[in-house]
C-alpha cells in the first residue's frame, strides 16, 4: 500500500493537500508500478510504456479534484485509466498505416553484381522460349533492339496499335513465365 498523502493521515489525506502536492505524491507513489504494469501490457516496449504513463498522469491531473474526494479510489482509477490508455494506443496504431516504410537494404541487388546479371539474362531467355512467338518478336524488337513502336510495327508488318497491345500482353506473359521473384 502506498504511503499516506503529504502531511496528513487517514481518509482526509488528499482533501487538505494542495493539488500540486497531491499530484507529486501520486507521481512518486505510482510512477514505477504504473510503468511496470504498462510495460507488460505493451509487450515490453519501454518507450511506449513511458509515453502511456505520461498520458495517464496527464489525465490524473485533469481529474485531480475528483480523486482528492476519495483517496481510496486513486489506485484503482489510475490502473483503469492506464489500461484504457494502452488499449487506445494499440487501436490507434492498428488503424493507421505504418508511418515510415524503409526498404530492406539487404535485399537490394548491387548494380555491378555480375552474377545477378548473368542469372537474370538466363532467366529471361528461358522465359522467352515459353511465350507465344508473336509476343517474343515484339519484346525482342522493343527491348533488345530498342525499336520505337513505329519501327517495330514497320519491321514486323503489323499496325502500331497491335505492337502496343502485344507488348503489353507479352510483358505480362513473360512475367508469368518467370514467376515470382524475391523483389516482387
Amino acid at each position: 500500500m502506498p504511503n499516506e498523502a503529504p502531511g496528513v493521515t487517514g481518509d482526509a489525506a488528499t482533501e487538505r493537500a494542495s493539488p500540486e502536492a497531491l499530484m507529486r505524491w501520486i507521481h512518486e507513489q505510482y510512477r514505477g508500478p504504473l510503468l511496470r504494469f504498462l510495460t507488460r501490457l505493451v509487450l515490453g516496449r519501454q518507450e511506449l510504456a513511458e509515453d502511456l504513463v505520461q498520458e495517464t498522469f496527464l489525465r490524473t491531473w485533469r481529474n485531480l479534484e475528483t480523486l482528492a474526494e476519495d483517496p481510496r479510489r486513486i489506485a484503482p482509477w489510475l490502473y483503469t485509466v492506464a489500461r484504457h490508455v494502452a488499449i487506445d494506443a494499440m487501436r490507434a496504431r492498428q488503424s493507421r498505416p505504418p508511418e515510415v516504410a524503409i526498404p530492406d537494404l539487404n535485399r537490394l541487388a548491387a548494380t555491378d553484381d555480375e552474377m545477378d546479371r548473368v542469372v537474370s539474362t538466363h532467366t529471361v531467355r528461358l522465359a522467352l522460349q515459353q511465350i507465344k512467338p508473336e509476343h517474343r518478336e515484339v519484346l525482342v524488337e522493343m527491348y533488345y533492339k530498342g525499336s520505337s513502336v513505329a519501327e517495330a510495327a514497320q519491321r514486323l508488318g503489323i499496325p502500331e496499335g497491335t505492337v502496343k497491345s502485344r507488348t503489353y500482353y507479352a510483358v505480362r506473359a513473360l512475367h508469368a513465365a518467370i514467376g515470382p521473384t524475391e523483389s516482387s
